[in-house]
């Protein structure tokens, strides 16, 4: 069992809790280990679900007054009980609910009362760094850091059971998609466009969709949190930026089995694109436990100069899957701190030892990398 880093103890300590986060995060066995304590109300469980669906009241009514904290988990599939939530929050200021779900969207969409202020949001992602050993990068490559599939010997079917069960048929199920075998299309071709620039005329043609189907689809999954998309940097002048965004998926090992990938070894291009969006999940997750607001985005100019994320206007990061780098590995870091003064410009790769050359650019060797970014020595 993995020591997550997001410690719920100290989020419920003031207030109530939404945990978001896709299926096989891990939401539940969290919240289970955290709060042994809890009154536990799962509407996965067919017999709880009907019963607070048809009567919310009954959760108000059946809850022992000495209970602390209150867990309902996967919300989104019964949003009318927040209200009930809201009352029992007035009524005791002492009381924590810890509301798991998997989908904002249903939320938002149902009109659905989110507390007023009265619950913050969590999210949990997939397992990074601090949770898991450091001879494990490799598998993480290939298998992505989902807890169930991480350690699954047969990880593989596994993860193909997951695209084809949630990613396609428990969206349909969740009344956010009209036709699965269109949402599945689009899926086959945006896990091919997986870290790239999103072109929705590109993805429409190649799916047999309109663009407006694309786009939708699009923010189904922004909003089942199945995907993100990351900005492009906007805030240079001399050399012109792109401005279209690019999409990642939640986790490496779901876009690899979106892309058919098979096993990735060190060295294949398949390789590369792996280690470059799990750098960025790496960030993207540290941002988000730490609670900083600090842009993430990436940079490419009209001239074909790139960098792979940048955190603010601050840092910059570049991710080569080599054993050793050399200053055309890093040209676009180059060209990018020649127009914003960066405190700091990294090239995060598989060179064994830190250094730093000539031009200020620090080559780091990616474990060590991901230690100094979750011992917080990256940004402070």
């Amino acid at each position: 069992m993995y020591r997550r880093v997001l410690d719920l103890r100290t989020l419920v300590k003031d207030r109530s809790v939404f945990l978001l986060g896709p299926r096989q995060t891990g939401k539940s066995t969290l919240v289970r280990r955290t709060f042994p304590e809890a009154a536990f109300y799962d509407l996965l469980e067919a017999d709880t679900f009907r019963q607070l669906n048809s009567r919310p009241e009954l959760l108000r009514q059946t809850l022992d007054p000495r209970r602390e904290i209150v867990v309902v988990d996967e919300i989104q599939k019964c949003p009318s009980l927040l209200d009930e939530i809201h009352l029992l929050i007035e009524r005791n200021r002492s009381l924590r609910f810890v509301l798991t779900g998997s989908s904002a969207r249903k939320l938002k969409r149902g009109g659905a009362n989110l507390l007023a202020g009265r619950a913050r949001v969590a999210r949990l992602h997939p397992l990074v760094s601090p949770e898991v050993s450091d001879d494990r990068l490799l598998d993480r490559v290939n298998r992505g850091g989902l807890p169930g599939f991480l350690d699954a010997p047969a990880w593989r079917d596994d993860l193909r059971a997951y695209v084809g069960t949630y990613l396609r048929e428990e969206v349909q199920a969740e009344g956010l998609t009209r036709s699965i075998g269109n949402f599945g299309r689009f899926l086959d071709v945006a896990g091919l466009t997986n870290g790239e620039q999103v072109n929705f005329a590109n993805v429409a043609s190649d799916a047999g969709l309109a663009p407006s189907t694309v786009r939708e689809h699009y923010r189904i999954l922004e909003d089942t949190l199945v995907g993100e998309q990351l900005p492009a940097f906007r805030g240079t002048r001399t050399r012109k930026p792109v401005a279209t965004a690019k999409f990642y998926f939640f986790d490496v090992g779901v876009a690899n089995t979106l892309r058919r990938t098979g096993v990735i070894e060190p060295g294949s291009d398949a390789y590369g694109r792996a280690l470059e969006h799990l750098v960025f999940l790496e960030v993207r997750s540290w941002l988000d436990y730490r609670g900083r607001d600090d842009p993430l985005t990436y940079w490419r100019s009209r001239s074909q100069f790139e960098v792979d994320l940048v955190i603010g206007d601050a840092v910059a990061i570049e991710v080569k899957a080599k054993s050793r780098v050399s200053v055309r590995d890093y040209k676009g870091l180059l060209a990018l701190a020649e127009e914003v003064p960066l405190d700091r410009k990294l090239v995060v790769c598989h060179e064994l030892r830190r250094r730093r050359d000539d031009h200020g650019v620090e080559i780091v060797p990616v474990q060590r990398f991901l230690q100094e970014l979750w011992d917080g020595t990256i940004l402070g």
